[in-house]
């Protein structure tokens, strides 16, 4: 067999498609964009779903691509088996429409078997099919396959519910017997079956149904081609790799980490230790590009992930004897393999490093936190005389401290304890479906809209130059999904030869307007303008006439609502190249909403902005506004726009033509909304908030022109009544006297403080001496008149200072609300007694409840009436101990 490297097999697979006619799709960043079903990209045909819906008809209907993708809903097994990874590389052949079975089968056989390219022996390889899917088999046969190397298995039929779905091939590679981990006779012994021998790496699904929401299954206008081969098993096989991990997608890693080892452990060594290695290098790449695609580190959604993922690394490379930080050098190891395929990981290195070095430091602190309550947990459960640690502890381990579960266990075992898993499970199967539940009312992928697929009406868009009295032939109305020559009234969907109405598109809303007739008559609102799969701008219109196809009409855009959209969105590009300046180059697009009235811009950053950095960015986008910079556009190739220093945001995907859009020599965009001619058009610029909405995600709400305006006069008149009520001279003032009063404030708070200190020490001295002995311990519990909690506690140290009784009980009532306090001496917590124990018993009598150490607890409620039966309550408790 060949010697390939991963990147020669890459490009090898892309470059046999190409010469198919094939385009070779960049892989799309592992953050899903417009897709609230998925959390991470997770295979290839999760960046194709626009086109198998039939939403967008792709320019050319064969595409191939190596996609990046994450899946992490078995990770556990990563580490434990020979192919599970979090972050892996799909290679995918796609027809939208196009060539079907023959062609997929024959190609994917030359692939395999000539010389020319990957030069598999025939004899190795063995294909699966759906028993009813007679043309699959057939097709193999024809290839040159032998009848027993096609093997009929009942779920070769792939289905995700609503949308594109259809029968499967399956292709397997004998690795021979010496790979074999069954007996001959094993049920599962076979191409297909749970076992060693027979490695998949490849299947071809040939999408031919539509499975629609009454759960039938109907032809689809448009039969597809979606195929899957995992990189990592290709490789394993060209380079003879006994696991994947033993191929140069994953040594490099693995040999570095063994470099920083303090103990000196080797992969290869023993099986536990492997597993650790396997678990770093496969983590190491995940974090690595999805921080490079801008997730970040946190507690929800994909942070969570990426934080999980660190801290499980982390805790296998203590394993291995890296007790100091050590993830973040393996991320340029990651970026020097990956670097042919994907440069930015390696341009992205040190942004990288920083993030995941911050997060390294962060848990190494925590990490002690959580090896702390395990400790505890442990003598509990010893204490109690049980056998086995709670499942919901064991959770929280997990969930709050990162601790991977199998570790937990390993603690436990160590001390003779189990831990009951199922009860772990029930936990986590919890947290699946809250996570699942979040993303459960958008569609996995749509139904193919088979009406517009076939409108391939030519339509020309001229709103960049022209916006009223365009003249443009209707040529298509759709009313109920049918095609019809005219509509009296209603809501319909139009495509004309002509229009100036702006389609919605990156993040920009669509234009509004009128449609008038031949004799100046208004005779249709548009109320929205999306793009067509063909690309034709598809108006919805309110008909208030009636209309008729091949007639010729005036379009009109609104012009004072286009013209705020467009001063909008210059400014959402001068205020992304500010926050570049200011807080970094890391900082990404990460969405933006464009409305007449209002700008929303979301951007990565790693951390919060400051008032200073959002007042400095504001000023930036002001001075530009106030330069009077020229905005202009023009159309050109990717190539040239590069060139140019333009800025493609990382989310979206350009065709070959691309709109270059500048605001003098400052901004640089690939981009195809509407602008201003001159930044002065914009007049003013303000920020109205900024605020974090995601992992690493930021969100600036902004406001131009007249609403800013507006906005300023409005805080200025809240600063009037302001100045007003502080009694400023001029607004100057105002903040000085409002100083002067918060200094006053503060002054005459001290002093109220240090008068209930006295009055509670004063009423300390008498409830003191009010000693009750209850069943052989000594208890003070009494309702005192203070201001809170913190003189109550102020009350408690006096007592432990002074060794007053062994327990001692109080109580305050403010307003509506009680507080209470529960103090127990040292020697009575040795002997048994807890202050936890206690809040609790009496609690429910005043409607709260609370907790705390074992020697002060408190807590608060909302029943003042019930202190009296608190305090009472507190003499019985203690009397049944």
């Amino acid at each position: 067999m060949k010697k390939l490297s991963s990147s020669e097999i890459r490009q090898m697979y892309l470059d046999f498609f190409h010469e198919k006619g094939h385009t070779i799709v960049p892989s799309a960043s592992l953050v899903p964009q417009d897709d609230s079903t998925l959390l991470w990209i997770n295979s290839g045909v999760a960046t194709m779903k626009k086109y198998f819906d039939g939403s967008v008809v792709p320019d050319n209907p064969r595409m191939t691509s190596s996609q990046k993708s994450i899946r992490t809903n078995d990770i556990e097994n990563v580490g434990r088996t020979a192919r599970h990874h979090t972050l892996f590389e799909m290679l995918g052949n796609f027809s939208v429409g196009d060539y079907f079975k023959k062609e997929a089968i024959a190609w994917a056989w030359e692939l395999l078997t000539s010389p020319k390219w990957f030069g598999w022996d025939p004899e190795k390889l063995y294909m699966t099919v759906y028993p009813k899917d007679t043309d699959a088999a057939k097709f193999w046969e024809a290839t040159g396959v032998a009848p027993d190397h096609i093997v009929k298995v009942e779920d070769n039929f792939w289905d995700i519910g609503q949308g594109p779905s259809g029968p499967d091939s399956e292709i397997f590679y004998d690795r021979g017997e010496a790979f074999n981990n069954l007996a001959e006779d094993d049920p599962e012994n076979y191409p297909g079956g749970e076992n060693e021998r027979y490695l998949e790496v490849w299947n071809i699904v040939f999408s031919q149904f539509n499975h629609t929401p009454e759960n039938t299954y109907e032809p689809l206008p448009r039969k597809n081609i979606d195929t899957g081969m995992g990189l990592e098993r290709v490789v394993s096989i060209f380079q003879n790799a006994p696991t994947n991990f033993e191929t140069d997608l994953f040594l490099p890693i693995i040999r570095k980490t063994e470099a920083l080892s303090e103990t000196g452990k080797k992969y290869g060594d023993n099986a536990q230790d492997d597993v650790s290695f396997k678990v770093i290098a496969d983590h190491a790449r995940a974090i690595t590009f999805a921080i490079s695609d801008g997730a970040l580190p946190s507690n929800e959604g994909r942070g969570y992930v990426i934080r999980r993922l660190i801290r499980r690394a982390i805790v296998h490379g203590q394993k291995l004897g890296l007790n100091q930080a050590f993830l973040d050098q393996l991320v340029p190891i990651v970026g020097e393999i990956m670097q042919s395929h994907y440069p930015d990981v390696l341009k992205n290195a040190d942004y990288i490093e920083k993030i995941v070095s911050s997060e390294e430091s962060r848990f190494n602190e925590t990490l002690n936190d959580g090896l702390t309550l395990l400790n505890n947990l442990i003598a509990d459960t010893k204490a109690a005389k049980q056998d086995t640690l709670p499942g919901v502890d064991a959770f929280k381990l997990y969930d709050t401290y990162g601790f991977p579960f199998e570790l937990t266990k390993e603690y436990a075992s160590d001390e003779g304890l189990k831990v009951d898993e199922a009860g772990f499970e029930v936990e986590m199967k919890a947290q699946r479906d809250r996570a699942r539940n979040a993303r459960s009312n958008a569609k996995s992928m749509g139904v193919q809209r088979g009406l517009l697929i076939d409108i391939k009406t030519p339509s020309e868009y001229v709103g960049y130059d022209e916006l009223t009295d365009v003249h443009g032939d209707l040529k298509d109305i759709i009313v109920d999904e049918k095609l019809v020559d005219e509509v009296q009234k209603g809501t319909a969907e139009m495509i004309f030869s002509k229009t100036p109405f702006y389609a919605e598109m990156g993040g920009q809303v669509a234009d509004r307007g009128v449609i008038l007739d031949a004799d100046g008559n208004t005779v249709a609102n548009v109320t929205d303008v999306q793009n067509a799969p063909n690309k034709q701008h598809l108006h919805t219109v309110e008909v208030l006439k009636p209309m008729h196809k091949d007639q010729t009409y005036t379009l009109n855009v609104d012009l004072a609502f286009h013209a705020k959209v467009e001063k909008n969105h210059t400014a959402t590009h001068l205020l992304d190249q500010a926050l570049r300046d200011v807080l970094g180059e890391h900082t990404q697009q990460a969405g933006s909403l464009v409305e007449p009235d209002y700008l929303r811009f979301d951007f990565t950053h790693f951390g919060q902005v400051t008032a200073a950095e959002i007042a400095k960015v504001e000023q930036i986008v002001n001075d530009k506004i106030w330069a009077a910079l020229p905005v202009s556009a023009i159309q050109t190739d990717q190539e040239t726009g590069h060139k140019m220093g333009a800025i493609a945001v990382f989310t979206q995907k350009y065709g070959k033509i691309v709109r270059v859009v500048s605001i003098g020599d400052y901004s640089i965009e690939f981009d195809g909304g509407t602008h201003v001619n001159n930044s002065s058009e914009l007049g003013l610029f303000k920020i109205v908030s900024e605020s974090g909405v995601g992992a690493g995600v930021r969100r600036i709400e902004a406001v131009t022109s007249k609403e800013a305006f507006e906005l300023l006069s409005q805080e200025e008149g809240w600063l009037k009544t302001i100045a007003a009520q502080v009694k400023a001279p001029q607004l100057k003032d105002t903040t000085d006297r409002v100083s002067q009063l918060q200094a006053d404030l503060k002054a005459e708070q001290q002093k109220t403080a240090a008068l209930e200190s006295k009055l509670a020490k004063q009423q300390a001295g008498a409830i003191f001496e009010q000693v009750d002995d209850v069943n052989g311990t000594t208890l003070i519990a009494q309702q005192v008149q203070v201001s809170g909690m913190d003189q109550l506690r102020q009350m408690s140290d006096t007592w432990q200072a002074k060794h007053y009784s062994d327990v001692l009980v109080l109580g305050t009532v403010i307003g509506e609300k009680v507080n209470l306090l529960v103090a127990v001496s040292d020697d009575k917590v040795k002997a048994g007694l807890k202050a936890g124990d206690l809040i609790k018993a009496i609690a429910p009598k005043v409607g709260g409840g609370g907790g705390g150490r074992p020697n002060l607890a408190q807590a608060g409620g909302k029943k003042p009436e019930g202190l009296p039966a608190a305090l009472k309550a507190a003499h019985e408790w203690l009397n049944e101990q």
